[in-house]
């Protein structure tokens, strides 16, 4: 009986220590993950983002950038950390659908993690450089059909939501393209534009921001059916014609296990950050969507986004237009 007593003590002792641990939580800096390379879209949004939730937080949230694997090298250092809310991560499209649906790590499962908030969700786009002898989309296809392969898309990754964007965008409208992979990003993509290495690139309007705002790149079509605020003159694919939709998104997320007081205090920062007029400016400034779902949502609209996109993705293979 002393030793049953003296155990639920001890049990006690922790549980009020670990209670404590929470409520005062956080006590030092939080570890931020973005899976991509700095100086991309992603990375610029949530760099923004934490600055502005420190604040909340009261605690400092530094950013690392750990590439490799579409997305899933970074990802996995999340689901490894200790679920103690001092290791988050930003889940991107591929970190959600290209390398689970690939099968690209084995022990890559998103119920080792805890969606906490989706904060942006943003449609892709055809950009193209001001060097390069094309001003819009009836121009751009009007080559490729003139010189299948001879007109060069670069995208992020094969198998990407990019290559998907693609290579519906062929069979839609009859032409073939050179897709030309680079698995760095939008960083690499910008390089590869400014370079010469590729026409046009298929990514985010707001990945090419800076580039759009110095008139060194135009966009040409947006696949969406909304006008974006920022880019008003870039027509849509809807207003093209086209049945072509496609775009990302950003999800805050923590190792499985973390405390719902802790996600709680994360989702309120996020949240704040967002909703602020500093944010809101600087957003409208870049062509980013803001598009805030939070933790009781999040997961749910995850796994049917999944599920659908993978219908999409199954059918590329069984149609031999792609292999997994």
């Amino acid at each position: 009986m002393r030793n049953l007593l003296k155990t639920l003590t001890l049990g006690a002792v922790l549980a009020g220590l670990a209670s404590a641990a929470v409520a005062e939580y956080p006590e030092r800096d939080i570890r931020v993950i973005v899976p991509w390379g700095a100086g991309g879209g992603t990375d610029g949004i949530v760099r923004k983002l934490t600055t502005i939730a420190e604040a909340e937080l009261g605690t400092s949230m530094y950013v690392e950038n750990i590439e490799g694997g579409i997305s899933a090298t970074g990802i996995s250092e999340v689901m490894s950390a200790r679920p103690d809310g001092y290791t988050i991560g930003m889940l991107t499209y591929d970190s959600v659908i290209t390398v689970p649906w690939q099968g690209l790590l084995p022990n890559y499962k998103l119920d080792r993690l805890k969606l906490i908030a989706r904060v942006t969700s943003e449609p892709d786009a055809l950009i193209v450089s001001t060097a390069a002898p094309y001003s819009d989309l009836e121009g751009v296809l009007s080559a490729a059909k003139a010189k299948p392969g001879a007109v060069k898309i670069g995208m992020q990754n094969i198998g990407s939501r990019l290559h998907l964007a693609a290579l519906q965008l062929q069979d839609e409208t009859g032409t073939e393209f050179k897709l030309i992979a680079y698995p760095g990003g939008a960083a690499q993509q910008k390089e590869a534009m400014l370079n010469g290495e590729v026409d046009l690139v298929a990514t985010s309007l707001g990945d090419f921001s800076s580039l759009l705002n110095e008139g060194k790149a135009a966009g040409i079509v947006e696949f969406s059916d909304t006008t974006n605020p920022t880019y008003t003159s870039v027509p849509t694919a809807k207003e093209k014609g086209l049945s072509l939709r496609m775009g990302s998104f950003i999800v805050v997320a923590a190792p499985a296990g973390v405390p719902d007081e802790v996600v709680a205090k994360i989702e309120s920062a996020f949240e704040t950050a967002l909703k602020s007029d500093e944010f809101q400016k600087w957003v409208a400034s870049v062509g980013v969507t803001p598009n805030w779902l939070g933790s009781g949502e999040v997961t749910n609209w995850a796994n049917d986004t999944s599920a659908a996109i993978y219908g999409q993705l199954d059918m590329l293979v069984k149609d031999g237009v792609i292999t997994k």
